[in-house]
């Protein structure tokens, strides 16, 4: 058994640390650049009151300052922990000690920096400059935080970077393209430039512009083509050469996803007249593209492979036909599409009509690409206890047939691109609660809830209820009690139909070492649970008719199909069987879509 260091406990505090330094650093550079881009400094000229008060009035532009003020005021305390740390503890380590040493004193001329940049009315090169700096500080911290986390694990990991493939050097290559888009652009911007060269791709209708501000427009425009084709590159490059590495090919598929969903962001800004979130999703995505581009760097760098390494994994063969079916295998179509039926009655019912094609386009393909992604990242985290289950051993992760790098690079990305497009095209509240349903599912059931305790699905059911939220809000643009009431039916459905499959799998679920109900409480009293879920169940569905949220065609609907439900679920309690509980996880799935297909039908009459 290898000895752990004398500062592995330490080392444990340090790497939240450091993960909290780039955490604030990553927040100063968004709400910096929110205040710049909406100009909301003017709302408290003065520091550290606003206008003479310590506390802001409650308006946008006030409160956006305030924030920026409060995360700046705590970067630097945190930075000064994290240093007294490194020095004290860890000066031997130099891919923690060096960057944190190193952006100490970049922290403090950011600071300095930005006192000038608000004092000279955002002069260009300075806004430039101060963007690039902050930049750097947080590619440091994130190097250092990468470093922490990577030693804590593996005490073992080589102190230093080494990049010696084609495929490390193409990284290298893309953070700095990046880098140069990100300072070009906030020059453009900083300095109102862009007026400067009217046209693309020429510059005011001529391949060489005449002015520096036409110049440095034109490097602006180079530089993200460039970062556009290695960009390319590189997502090619990791899934051909880098599927066996876990942190690598995650974190280079994401680079290129935001890199793309910022280009997606910045046309949709431009285009429909720039409303104040989009502004903040620019910038936000901006400085995730650097920092996930960091996070793959450190990645590449630790990881030292040969250029025979990576060319060894290129030869392997895959084969696109079965590879385009385990893809689709991730997702759980099935699961998609019920899903996608609550979703769409959360549109119908709260816009009293059929969406237009446009909407339901959107929010169809963003709720299919937010469930297929969860379900992807859910097997790459179940991929043990998969092999475990006769059910799930023939998953694509599970049987070998795809590696876990790239089960869970597929389903992030997904997921990232999900929220895009709901954030692109629909709206922000949908958008915000498509990824509060992907947290929930992927976070806190797969993560924790699902190997709590018996009750882990009546609390992760919540992730499966929020779809129709979606719709409503992708509707209405708000939420309402009516649409709560979708929310709390598929909750309540959620127990019911999976511990009916949890009967059936008692054993698997005991192998794998699942606390589902069978398992840790019996067989009766599952069966019994089902029955009495089954009964509030259906009695909430009728409630809505009472309570006036529903009309009659859904009043007759919810009720035979109730006593359809309840009569299965008697059967469960009363007889048992295997058999019985297959029905009752099969039906109760009809049970829903057939009883929000009433719901739709019901709002349109």
């Amino acid at each position: 058994m290898t000895e752990l260091p004398k500062d592995y406990k330490l080392l444990g505090r340090l790497r939240f640390w450091l993960l909290g330094a780039a955490v604030f650093v990553y927040l100063v550079i968004i709400a910096g650049s929110i205040v710049r881009a909406t100009g909301s400094g003017l709302a408290c000229p003065d520091w550290p009151t606003c206008n003479g008060n310590w506390l802001p009035p409650l308006r946008a532009d006030a409160l956006i300052v305030y924030a920026h003020r409060v995360v700046t005021l705590l970067v630097a305390p945190v930075v000064l922990v994290v240093a007294y740390i490194v020095i004290r503890s860890f000066r031997h380590t130099k891919l923690i000690f060096r960057p944190v040493l190193l952006a100490l004193p970049l922290l403090a001329l950011q600071a300095v920096l930005g006192a000038f940049v608000v004092n000279l009315d955002l002069v260009g090169w300075l806004v430039a400059l101060h963007l690039g700096l902050s930049l750097i500080i947080l590619g440091l911290l994130v190097i250092a935080t990468i470093m922490a986390f990577v030693r804590y694990y593996d005490p073992a990991q080589a102190d230093r970077l080494k990049f010696q493939s084609s495929f490390s050097r193409l990284t290298l290559i893309s953070s700095g393209l990046i880098f140069v888009v990100l300072v070009s652009g906030a020059f453009v911007s900083g300095s109102n430039s862009g007026t400067a060269c009217i046209g693309w791709p020429l510059c005011n209708g001529e391949f060489v512009p005449n002015t520096l501000f036409g110049w440095i427009n034109v490097i602006h425009r180079i530089s993200v083509a460039l970062a556009g084709v290695s960009m390319l590159l590189l997502m090619w490059r990791a899934w051909r050469t880098q599927r066996t590495q876990r942190a690598i090919l995650p974190a280079a598929t994401l680079t290129v996803v935001l890199f793309f969903s910022q280009i997606l962001v910045g046309a949709l800004q431009s285009t429909q007249g720039f409303p104040a979130y989009f502004i903040g999703l620019h910038v936000a995505t901006a400085s995730a593209v650097w920092a996930s581009s960091m996070i793959t760097l450190a990645f590449v760098g630790l990881a030292a492979r040969s250029p025979e390494e990576e060319h060894e994994e290129a030869s392997q063969p895959v084969y696109g036909g079965q590879r385009a079916r385990d893809l689709i295998r991730l997702t759980k179509p099935i699961i998609v599409a019920l899903l996608l039926v609550t979703t769409y009655a959360g549109m119908v019912v709260g816009g009293r009509a059929i969406p237009s094609l446009s909407l339901t386009f959107w929010v169809m393909l963003g709720g299919t690409l937010a469930a297929g992604g969860s379900g992807a990242v859910n097997q790459y985290i179940d991929r043990e206890l998969d092999q475990r289950m006769t059910r799930t051993s023939k998953r694509p992760i599970a049987s070998g047939r795809m590696t876990g790098a790239e089960g869970l690079a597929f389903g992030l990305a997904l997921l990232f691109i999900s929220f895009y497009l709901f954030a692109g095209f629909v709206n922000l509240l949908a958008a915000l609660l498509s990824l509060a349903g992907m947290l929930y599912y992927v976070l806190l059931y797969s993560l924790w809830l699902k190997h709590a305790n018996e009750q882990n699905i009546v609390i992760g059911g919540g992730a499966g209820a929020i779809p129709p939220l979606v719709g409503w809000a992708a509707a209405t643009g708000t939420l309402s009690i009516p649409a709560l009431f979708l929310f709390a039916i598929i909750f309540m459905w959620t127990p019911p139909h999976f511990w009916a499959l949890a009967l059936v799998r008692e054993k698997d679920y005991a192998r794998a070492g699942i606390p589902m109900m069978p398992v840790i409480r019996g067989e009766k009293e599952t069966r019994w649970q089902i029955f009495l879920y089954t009964i509030v169940l259906v009695g909430l569905t009728l409630l809505m008719t009472f309570l006036d949220m529903a009309g009659n065609v859904y009043l007759i609907s919810a009720l035979l199909l109730g006593l359809w439900l309840i009569y299965i679920a008697w059967q469960v309690w009363r007889v048992g069987g295997n058999k019985i509980a297959w029905r009752m996880y099969r039906h109760s799935s009809m049970y829903l879509a057939f009883l929000f297909v009433a719901l739709m039908v019901d709002a349109l009459v």
